[in-house]
């Protein structure tokens, strides 16, 4: 499976909670701080609702 790299890039502080809890389940804690995910569709769909506060690139 492929995988992406997915990059805070916007703050989190004026986000509804879902966003928030999204960031979170990510495992995105602050501003710029980098996780690598497997590319499935579960992550994507997380990603597509935080897509305006992250950055995501092929790793």
């Amino acid at each position: 499976m492929a995988k992406i790299k997915i990059t805070q890039i916007k703050s989190r502080i004026k986000c509804p909670a879902v966003q928030k809890r999204t960031l979170d389940a990510l495992g995105l804690k602050k501003m710029h701080h980098t996780v690598v995910k497997e590319d499935t569709p579960d992550v994507m769909g997380m990603i597509t609702r935080v897509h305006h506060l992250v950055e995501v690139t092929n790793a």
